[in-house]
């Protein structure tokens, strides 16, 4: 009789034990493109292209965000044979697996115009995202020295002929169009969701960053350390990435997210079932992600993605996730 009860005890703790474990099941898996996705040549190597499909073939729907617009995002992935959604521009744009648009949030002329007045200034390049085309204010040498400036720093080339030698050079200046001020733009009724300035002065961008939250409405991010992104403030990754998800019938505790710097902060700091930095990420984003994968250069999007499809997430490093930052 002692045995008995027992071995039931021990039977109903063992099932309270399991009731309590919650089995993380992933459907969606939303990454981030450059520092993520893409290696350090902002590429995307053969073995993650191989893992996407893997999990598209389990079901898994398969999304990229990134602060990319959509021309931008597609131009790393059109040697794959690749369909999935798309949250563009920081959260600006939502395109389906069909590459129809599912939402758009603008950045008002009213708000552009102020944030010009803020970098009037500072000596600094301006590069504002429309749908196909980036719009750059300033003369032909002045944009050219911005382009030249912002590849520099995103992709590292330290003698300014070889960016000029670059396809990608050429395809920013193809894609590119110099417009006098913001009436063009106004006139013409052009959209735009996206403003971009780069420097290797980051006193200067911080100053520049404080400054434009005082004027409110703003979301203030950056890609990398060199460079401030500027959407409106209801264009965010993981508000948007939210919303996205539940209009397909998704939970958020479906949701693997991953990221890297600060413009993923928002989405990494949700309540998503799995939120992952890379371990070549931002230390802020850092401390506020639930785990930690290997580093874009060690596949380490491709290692979380297979441990999501193995329900193995344990075999990625546990964050201490910190108090909400924002």
């Amino acid at each position: 009789m002692i045995s008995m009860t027992i071995s039931s005890n021990i039977e109903f703790i063992q099932k309270e034990i399991d009731r309590g474990k919650k089995t993380i099941m992933i459907k969606v898996i939303a990454s981030d493109m450059d520092g993520t996705l893409l290696g350090g040549d902002h590429k995307l190597a053969p073995r993650t292209f191989e893992t996407i499909k893997k999990a598209q073939g389990m079901g898994i729907r398969f999304m990229v965000i990134t602060g990319r617009n959509f021309s931008g995002a597609v131009e790393e992935l059109k040697d794959y044979d690749l369909s999935c959604d798309y949250i563009l521009g920081s959260g600006s744009e939502v395109r389906n697996a069909q590459q129809k648009v599912e939402s758009q949030i603008e950045i008002s002329i009213e708000k552009c115009r102020q944030i010009l007045e803020v970098l009037k200034p500072y000596p600094i390049a301006l590069t504002l995202n429309g749908n196909e085309v980036d719009y750059m204010i300033g003369t032909d040498q002045e944009i050219e020295e911005g382009i030249i400036k912002v590849m520099r720093l995103f992709h590292t080339i330290p003698d300014e002929t070889d960016v000029r030698e670059t396809d990608l050079y050429k395809r920013i200046r193809a894609k590119g169009r110099a417009i006098k001020n913001l009436d063009v733009l106004e006139t013409e009724q052009i959209p735009i969701f996206k403003m971009m300035c780069s420097s290797d002065d980051r006193e200067m961008l911080d100053e520049i960053s404080e400054k434009l939250c005082e004027t409110g409405g703003l979301a203030i991010a950056s890609s990398f350390p060199t460079n401030i992104e500027i959407t409106d403030e209801r264009a965010q990754k993981g508000p948007v990435l939210k919303s996205y998800i539940e209009s397909l019938g998704y939970t958020m505790d479906e949701v693997m997210v991953l990221g890297d710097s600060l413009n993923d902060y928002s989405m990494l700091s949700m309540e998503f079932g799995a939120t992952v930095v890379m371990e070549n990420g931002d230390d802020v984003v850092k401390r506020v992600a639930k785990y930690m994968t290997k580093s874009n250069e060690a596949y380490g999007a491709a290692y979380a993605m297979e441990a999501a499809m193995d329900q193995r997430l344990d075999r990625l490093k546990k964050q201490k996730t910190a108090v909400n930052m924002r």
